[in-house]
């Protein structure tokens, strides 16, 4: 028969094991984290604010881009979503958030699992010299070792309290991607619209001045005026023409900036329409619609949330710092087993658990100002944070007090456009009649092109102070690709298992960040 020897754990080692399951996890050292919010946050506004701003249920504050009713930018925004680079690594991000996640996670589980496995050949005579079936003969065992610190300071948990914090913050970076992306596709739109209709107005200008060139020309040639007027005639024409060549040149950079924000070399982009090509006027809208009060809306902003959330998991990792000032309770086990090949040797299986306790006592000045690195980063955070909220107020601020001014200009320039219009009728009629002179009409001309171009400018510095506010306040922060697109994904498991992770992680949400 095999006899085996297993060591029974004293009922002193069950009790400090039952009292430290008991205290495990009940104690976690270190602070626990309480936003940070300045009290003007809770109800700010502003009267620039309040005077471009109305409160309507549609259209949504996260695809506000919708309220322009065009087309043409809402396909460049989808296709931005799906082939942005920048938007991809920000998806990757989380993912590795996730995974990091996990890790700390893992600290709930053994921490120490090793095995291990033997077999030794011996060789043995008998006395008398004979060896009949070689005296050879075979010894073997098998080991297993498990050592498991117990969570009694709550170390692990706040690991897994300060990943999970740096897991949605990868979230609440990957909305302000989103954020930055849609305000860049919108603004490079608007700059490619407001091109092709200044543009439109070059060529035209250019057209009306040629007019007044070849009749000063003839009129220098009969003999009926002097030099001067054709010559002047000639550089307003000639430098109103190498205008056009700068604004084609800013229409094409336009274009393969939109090509770069979707993901793609520049090229064709059939997403425009043909619309696109006609330059038409550039929309103004004064107002942007909210569906909740600025205060709340800077607050949700998502670089705002990832900064809330990076203080959260720093404010964790001081737990984690201070968990090593106190000794660290595990329970550690073997199993092992032996046997030999020799016919009546016994096989042993032995068997040993019991507490340990580790205790860094004489590292007490380094844990200790280990902890104070940690607090000073959190306290950096905090100081972050603060600026963040701040900066994000200034931005909404000023873009309101721009589009306030920009809305009372194009009253001004509409009107302004106009009048210079009428003067330039009235300058080529009095000239014809001869009653003055050709350079009435040169400044009139002159004039009616710099107002049409200014009016369109400011048509176009409008629309950017409504982008930059919708972003100051964090819209368009959602999207209805996944994480990682069905090609990434695919790539990514045929060199790694991933399990259900790529699966599993879904699309950030407001009400998850809050």
């Amino acid at each position: 028969m095999h006899a085996s020897r297993i060591r029974r754990p004293r009922l002193t080692d069950c009790v400090i094991v039952g009292l430290a399951s008991l205290l495990s996890g009940c104690m976690r050292v270190g602070p626990d984290f309480h936003p940070q919010h300045e009290p003007w946050s809770e109800h700010w506004s502003s009267t620039s604010l309040e005077q471009v701003t109305q409160q309507a249920p549609q259209p949504d504050v996260r695809q506000w881009w919708r309220m322009f009713g065009d087309e043409n930018l809402e396909r460049l925004m989808e296709q931005a979503d799906a082939g942005n680079g920048d938007l991809q690594i920000a998806g990757l991000r989380v993912i590795e958030a996730r995974a990091q996640l996990g890790i700390a996670l893992a600290g709930r589980y053994p921490q120490v699992q090793q095995a291990s496995a033997e077999a030794l050949a011996s060789a043995q005579k008998r006395s008398d010299g004979f060896d009949p079936r070689s005296g050879v003969y075979l010894q073997y065992g098998a080991g297993f070792v498990v050592g498991w610190e117990l969570d009694f300071w709550g170390r692990f948990a706040r690991a897994i309290e300060s990943a999970d914090a740096a897991f949605f913050a990868a979230q609440a970076n990957r909305d302000a991607a989103l954020v930055l992306l849609h305000a860049q596709v919108a603004e490079t739109y608007f700059t490619l619209r407001t091109g092709e209709a200044r543009l439109r107005i070059a060529r035209e200008n250019a057209q009306l001045q040629k007019r007044s060139y070849d009749i000063a020309q003839k009129l220098f040639k009969a003999g009926e005026t002097d030099e001067l007027d054709f010559q002047q005639a000639n550089t307003q024409y000639l430098g109103t023409l190498s205008s056009i060549p700068e604004l084609e040149s800013q229409i094409v950079l336009a274009k393969h900036a939109l090509s770069l924000l979707m993901g793609r070399p520049p090229g064709p982009l059939p997403e425009l329409g043909v619309s696109s090509g006609k330059g038409g006027v550039i929309p103004l809208v004064d107002r942007a619609v909210l569906q909740d009060v600025p205060a709340d809306l800077l607050l949700r902003r998502p670089d705002v949330r990832a900064a809330e959330y990076q203080m959260a998991a720093q404010s964790a990792l001081i737990g984690v710092a201070e968990a090593d000032l106190y000794p660290s309770v595990s329970l550690l086990g073997t199993l092992g087993f032996s046997a030999s090949s020799l016919k009546g040797s016994p096989s042993t299986l032995a068997v040993a658990i019991g507490p340990s306790v580790v205790w860094n006592v004489f590292d007490h000045g380094r844990i200790t100002n280990n902890v104070r690195v940690q607090d000073a980063r959190l306290q950096q955070l905090t100081v972050a944070y603060q600026n963040t909220v701040r900066e994000a107020a200034r931005e909404a601020d000023d873009a309101a007090t721009s589009l306030i001014a920009a809305s009372r200009r194009d009253a001004i320039l509409n009107e302004a456009q106009g009048a210079a219009r009428r003067s330039l009728t009235l300058a080529s009629t009095i000239y014809r009649e001869g009653y003055s002179d050709f350079q009435r009409v040169l400044d009139a001309q002159r004039a009616l092109f710099a107002q049409q171009d200014a009016y369109v400018v400011n048509r176009r510095n409008a629309v950017g102070s409504l982008i930059a506010l919708y972003k100051a306040l964090g819209g368009g922060w959602t999207t209805r690709q996944p994480l990682v697109d069905a090609a990434t994904r695919q790539q990514m498991q045929q060199r790694t298992d991933w399990g259900d992770l790529l699966n599993e992680v879904s699309v950030p949400s407001e009400g998850a960040a809050r």
